[in-house]
């Protein structure tokens, strides 16, 4: 039975030159899992938010054609009903969260129905999300995998047989994505569920997902099963896209003749035991990014201590005690899970928090006592959340902005020359938080390095891109040394750690419990388990064939196995 029948849908949005969404006809059956991908811009959310009647009842624009959900029209509904149809999690989920402790908020919207079970609901809710016991708990105490949780739960609260997820692990660590996985599959499998899931990480579309469907242009290019649709390396990089790494490198080995003729690509590690039976781990010289020879310190934590003060409890406690030396030229990754500090430790180094004791130096001197804006010019800050960097209502005006005030000679040029650079020159004229994700990401990091900081901090900047946007980010990263001699990235995107940074920082629990080289760090079992680090799928695949292989690359795994 089809939960999802559209026929023939158009939409553009106002004042757009051409439709985002072209001619979609398409049917979804009931207890699908459902990865929707394609490159950045490409409509996929567009595509979502008709599904739930967000298009055309509250953004307007031209729409044409026919969206049914659960058997209704959405152009007959209105949003209210069809959010009992169909419950969406959108990509900046932190704005769902309404109410100051998480029974509350989960039970929110069936109060807002009117529902007289509407406590029970949010109960059950809770419990099919896996934050039973937190009822009591205020929103801020939880960590942001468990913020996400309490977002879905409270559009299960209302039992719709759709939910709809847009890029629901972007932004979070590994156990944190297996965790909101887990559920979905469960709501998925035991309760019927129809999920829907727009999705860049295809290593967990591989494992969770049923089918894929690619959009590309605005339309829908095809709807296959997962395996089927993971197997199309070349269309989906030429889409943009990442097949996972196993199956990247089975498709090269393939290519070369290194494969038996036949051999189905594997699309898991686990697939990947059998289809790499046959070759044999020849140890090579480590392929180690060399760090240029770092310079004099240009950051240092002396034994500082920092908490936030809560509302109920005791204060939580961030770093007690931490010291850290950034040495300029350095090429750093900050990693560990959510809560372990490392947005807290940016925020530091640019002044946004004052530690509660010890001190932070920057170029030799203490920052306690300066503002962010004397700070600026040393040091600049690229959020999470990039949406947050946009304060005027235009591009132009954004990346402008801190030249202006600041009087920097030919900052009109330099404007035209960043929008040149981050290819933002046709949305310059655009409002910032009206862009897609990674126009948001380059546009962000345009305002980043608009007063040409030596220091460079970037809070997950790989997060909710295609492959082009991700690899032109890294370019431009490279490109920049003229620009910023020392850059620190904080992040969960383990093959941007293992293909970019020099040296890599562990934080867990407010500690550095690791500080080191690639090898050092992945190598150290005791260390992945401890902070439930993750590495690259390439390299657990060259575990699971031979516990002597380092392989952080789809490269390096190819040049280290060969037939036996």
């Amino acid at each position: 039975m089809n939960i999802i029948e559209i026929e023939n849908l158009t939409y553009s949005y106002p004042a757009a030159k051409s439709p985002i969404l072209k001619n979609i006809s398409l049917t979804v059956e009931e207890g699908d899992f459902l990865a929707v991908v394609g490159n950045n811009g490409c409509g996929k959310s567009t595509f979502c938010k008709t599904l739930n009647g967000l298009i055309p009842h509250f953004i307007d624009g031209d729409f044409e054609g026919t969206v049914k959900v659960g058997g209704i029209n959405t152009l007959e509904s209105d949003v209210g009903t069809l959010a009992c149809k169909a419950g969406y999690v959108y990509q900046d989920f932190e704005n769902q969260i309404v109410r100051p402790t998480v029974l509350d908020d989960a039970s929110y919207a069936c109060l807002n129905y009117a529902m007289p079970d509407y406590i029970e609901r949010g109960r059950q809710a809770l419990s099919l999300c896996g934050l039973e016991g937190r009822e009591d708990d205020y929103i801020w105490q939880l960590s942001g995998g468990q913020t996400h949780l309490l977002a879905l739960a409270g559009a299960v609260s209302l039992r719709p047989d759709i939910l709809i997820l847009d890029e629901p692990i972007a932004q979070l660590d590994p156990s944190h994505a297996d965790k909101i996985y887990g559920v979905l599959k469960e709501l998925n499998e035991k309760h019927g569920k129809t999920i829907i899931v727009i999705e860049h990480h295809t290593e967990y579309i591989a494992d969770y997902c049923k089918h894929v469907m690619l959009m590309r242009d605005g339309g829908v290019a095809w709807k296959l099963p997962t395996g089927e649709a993971l197997r199309r390396v070349e269309e989906l990089q030429a889409c943009n896209i990442f097949p996972p790494q196993v199956t990247i490198a089975a498709h090269r080995m393939n290519q070369e003749g290194r494969l038996p003729e036949g051999q189905l690509l594997p699309t898991t590690v686990e697939e990947g035991k059998n289809a790499f039976r046959n070759l044999q781990y020849h140890p090579r010289a480590s392929a180690e990014q060399k760090a240029a020879e770092a310079g004099e310190p240009n950051v240092q934590f002396r034994d500082v201590s920092i908490a936030y003060r809560s509302v109920k409890g005791d204060d939580r406690l961030v770093f007690d005690g931490l010291d850290l030396e950034i040495r300029r030229g350095e090429k750093i990754a900050l990693i560990g899970s959510n809560g372990a500090g490392k947005s807290t430790l940016m925020k530091l180094m640019v002044g946004l928090l004052k530690p509660g004791t010890g001190d932070i130096l920057l170029n030799g001197e203490s920052t306690r006592k300066k503002k962010t804006e004397q700070l600026s010019r040393s040091i600049s800050l690229v959020y999470q959340n990039p949406e947050e960097m946009f304060i005027k209502d235009s591009i132009r005006a954004d990346i402008a902005y801190a030249m202006q005030v600041r009087d920097v000679e030919n900052w009109q040029a330099r404007t035209d020359e960043l929008l040149a650079r981050f290819r933002l020159t046709e949305l310059q004229d655009r409002d910032g938080r009206l862009l897609s994700g990674g126009q948001m990401r380059r546009a962000s990091l345009a305002i980043g390095v608009a007063l040409n900081p030596g220091i460079l901090l970037l809070d997950e900047p790989t997060a909710n891109l295609d492959i082009a946007t991700r690899k032109e980010i890294m370019r431009t990263l490279t490109d920049m040394k003229d620009i910023t001699e020392t850059v620190m990235i904080a992040t969960h995107d383990m093959q941007l750690v293992c293909e970019w940074a020099q040296r890599i920082v562990v934080l867990c629990r407010g500690r550095v419990v690791a500080d080191g080289s690639r090898d050092e760090i992945f190598g150290n079992q005791e260390i992945l388990n401890t902070v439930g680090i993750r590495p690259p799928e390439i390299f657990s695949m060259g575990q699971a064939l031979d516990g002597r292989a380092l392989c952080y690359t789809v490269e390096e795994f190819l040049h280290g196995f060969e037939e036996a």
